[in-house]
């Protein structure tokens, strides 16, 4: 028996809250520490971008490394179409290790969120209407579930603030250590009746690992157009027919006009 509404799976960062400038911030401290630049105060335009290239990044470490390639003056056009290639190519001509760079970023996120958790969550901000939607969702039967890379106690923080309340058992986090499609498929087998989950994510590429997998033929996908995505992403959702491009004016509406 299949429920008669949907469940949302919703990712976190990218889709409910925008942590943009925390990822700056972060990044930037790294670079500083690597590479030691004159300045620790960064160039004026350099945030804005990073906003617009930081979708690219897949893993932690590539942030310093994007940030050092726009410090470089390398074009955003060459970043967004071929960031792979340059990442690469950085780390090799410049001897650096990804994972000694993980570690020192997560190291400096650690240090700041131990030193002054207040400022580091203030650096997060909800995407306008998408929080009050949340909220709305909450207050009716439907079943919501947040899946995300962020530690769990984060989330919940961040969604206290706005008086966002989730049961245990509803946030599945950095704690996981497990692929998103493996946690759908959880909840899949352990709900009843049989959930037709509505998986809300803003990274192509986690969308299309689900789509590889044949129990999960059920599962509506959406790629977030708000979040951590670049043009080149959502032009090629048409390649995609179970992807559906979801944009900020749609999710707050009805679930009839998700489909349009």
């Amino acid at each position: 028996m299949i429920a008669d509404q949907p469940t949302l799976a919703l990712d976190f960062d990218g889709v409910i809250c925008d942590g943009m400038i925390e990822y700056f911030q972060t990044a930037w401290r790294t670079y500083c520490r690597i590479w030691s630049p004159s300045n620790s105060v960064p160039p004026d335009d350099l945030a804005q971008k990073f906003y617009r290239t930081r979708p690219v990044i897949e893993t932690g470490w590539e942030m310093p490394v994007l940030v050092r390639e726009l410090i470089k003056g390398t074009p955003e056009a060459d970043i967004l179409h071929d960031w792979q290639s340059i990442a690469k190519q950085t780390i090799t001509e410049e001897n650096l290790d990804p994972k000694l760079l993980s570690t020192q970023l997560d190291g400096i996120r650690d240090q700041w969120i131990s030193a002054n958790l207040p400022s580091w969550l203030a650096l997060h901000q909800f995407y306008p209407g998408v929080i009050d939607r949340v909220k709305l969702f909450l207050e009716s039967s439907l079943s919501l579930y947040i899946i995300t890379t962020k530690e769990e106690r984060f989330v919940r923080s961040l969604l206290e603030k706005e008086g966002v309340n989730l049961e245990r058992g509803r946030i599945f986090g950095k704690g996981e250590k497990r692929p998103k499609y493996e946690i759908l498929r959880e909840l899949l087998a352990g709900t009843k009746p049989t959930p037709q989950i509505w998986f809300v994510e803003d990274r192509l590429k986690t969308l299309l690992k689900v789509q590889q997998q044949p129990d999960l033929g059920d599962v509506r996908l959406f790629l977030a157009d708000w979040g951590y995505n670049t043009q080149i992403e959502r032009d090629s959702v048409t390649e995609y027919p179970r992807i559906q491009l979801l944009s900020p004016s749609q999710f707050t509406q009805e679930f009839s006009a998700w489909r349009s």
